[in-house]
C-alpha cells in the first residue's frame, strides 16, 4: 500500500478524467498527496525542478500517465524519464483510452508497471483504480 505521505503524480490533459481519477481516489480511501501535470513537460518540470517549477519532493511513488497528451506523448515522456538515472526507477502506470496493442507494447518497452485502459463509466473506473491500488499492498 503507498504510505500516506507518498505522493501520486497524474499526467493528463482532460479536466474531466483528472476529476474521475481525483473521485475514484477519493472513493477508494486514498488521501496521499495527488500532483497534476497537464503535460509530459510539464511532469518533468515537476520531476526535475526545472524551468521555474517546484520539485516533487520526495519523488511520487507511483505515475498514472495518460498516453494521449499534447506537446510531448506519453511513449515520449516514458523515453525522457527512463534515460534520466534520478527518475528511471519510478514506478508508472499507464492509463490511457488507448486500447492498440502497438500502444501497449510501446509502454511495456520502457518498463511500466501496468498498462489500464481507461473504463467508460465511474464505478468501473473505482474498481480499476481498486486494482491499482492494490499493486502496492
Amino acid at each position: 500500500m503507498l504510505g500516506n505521505n507518498e505522493t501520486i503524480l497524474l499526467i493528463e490533459d482532460d479536466r474531466v478524467d483528472i476529476m474521475t481519477v481525483q473521485r475514484a481516489l477519493q472513493k477508494n480511501n486514498v488521501s496521499n498527496p495527488l500532483h497534476v501535470a497537464r503535460t509530459g513537460l510539464q511532469a518533468l518540470d515537476m520531476l526535475r525542478g526545472t524551468n521555474g517549477v517546484l520539485k516533487i519532493n520526495p519523488l511520487p511513488a507511483l505515475i498514472l500517465l495518460d498516453l494521449n497528451l499534447p506537446k510531448m506523448s506519453g511513449i515520449e515522456f516514458l523515453q525522457e524519464l527512463r534515460k534520466d538515472a534520478e527518475l528511471s526507477s519510478l514506478h508508472i502506470i499507464v492509463l490511457t483510452s488507448s486500447n492498440e496493442p502497438k500502444d501497449r507494447a510501446a509502454a511495456f518497452e520502457y518498463e511500466v508497471d501496468d498498462y489500464i485502459v481507461k473504463p467508460h463509466s465511474f464505478d468501473e473506473f473505482t474498481r480499476a483504480v481498486a486494482a491499482i491500488l492494490a499493486l502496492w499492498d
